[in-house]
């Protein structure tokens, strides 16, 4: 077995991926480690070194396609990520084009993964909440979010389009990244002084937006198991409404479902209007 320890990045896995791609090394005799991860009982890691000079390297032909969907599977976070990527790319540079399909073992393993991924940086772009930073020489804006998967780096250009030329800061339990108005700078690990600065910082108009929240909430259309796949548990510790939710959840529960509106709103004068079935 050859442990490879690796920088635990895409571009550190693809350098060492493709000097063992040439050098015959197969799937099953490639143990690979990252960070200060132990590996098997008696075996030396070996840290990675390139083979070959990048001017000298054999021609290695890999459909581009590919290379993107192994890029994206990488983010997801889980103990194999690294073995899985080797193993298809190994069967593809063999001509076995059917480890990127879906009724593949491997090629559903990976699309699932891609998915997963893609969701989650849904998820940051959906559930993130900025707010004012007070601290002096701070961006203007901070946020805290715990990713599931390492997707920070490629979903967090989406706030850059959106934020004009403010700056701000996202920071996670791992990385961060540091938006100046102009320049996007990554860090891994995230210092712990950022950490602090996002989750300590709080939005003046939180109080103001929870009074929205609760007044547009629609009992009658509570469909518990739908909102909790859309709106995950983990995520409602982060955002200023998420105290309120298991409370909305439980007065809908107790039978204001049959108002179909908050009741501040309800007792207001108006027609009511009943839900089907009712007088």
């Amino acid at each position: 077995m050859r442990q490879v320890r690796i920088d635990g990045t895409f571009d550190g896995w693809r350098d060492a991926a493709r000097d063992l791609l040439l050098g015959g090394s197969a799937p099953h005799q490639v143990e690979w480690l990252t960070g200060d991860a132990q590996g098997s009982l008696f075996d030396e890691a070996e840290v990675y070194a390139p083979n070959y000079p990048n001017a000298h390297r054999p021609p290695l032909r890999i459909p581009r396609q590919l290379l993107t969907e192994l890029e994206t599977a990488a983010r997801f976070r889980t103990q194999d990520r690294w073995s899985l990527l080797y193993r298809i790319l190994w069967r593809v540079a063999e001509g076995d084009q059917t480890a990127r399909l879906v009724g593949d073992l491997d090629g559903s393993e990976l699309h699932a993964r891609i998915k997963a991924v893609r969701r989650e940086a849904h998820h940051l772009h959906a559930f993130l909440r900025f707010s004012p930073a007070s601290a002096q020489n701070a961006p203007d804006y901070v946020a805290w979010f715990e990713p599931a998967h390492d997707i920070l780096p490629s979903a967090a250009p989406h706030f850059a389009e959106r934020m004009g030329l403010h700056s701000w800061l996202i920071a996670t339990p791992g990385d961060a990244v540091l938006w100046d108005g102009q320049v996007m700078h990554y860090i891994n690990p995230c210092p712990p002084e950022w950490q602090q600065l996002a989750q300590t910082a709080r939005d003046p108009g939180a109080e103001l937006w929870k009074t929205y929240y609760e007044s547009t909430f629609n009992p009658a259309r509570l469909n518990r198991e739908v909102m909790q796949n859309n709106l995950p548990v983990r995520f409602w510790k982060n955002l200023p409404e998420g105290p309120l939710i298991p409370q909305l959840m439980s007065r809908a529960r107790a039978g204001a479902q049959r108002d179909g509106q908050a009741e501040r709103v309800a007792s207001r004068p108006g027609k009511r209007i009943g839900m089907p079935g009712q007088p």
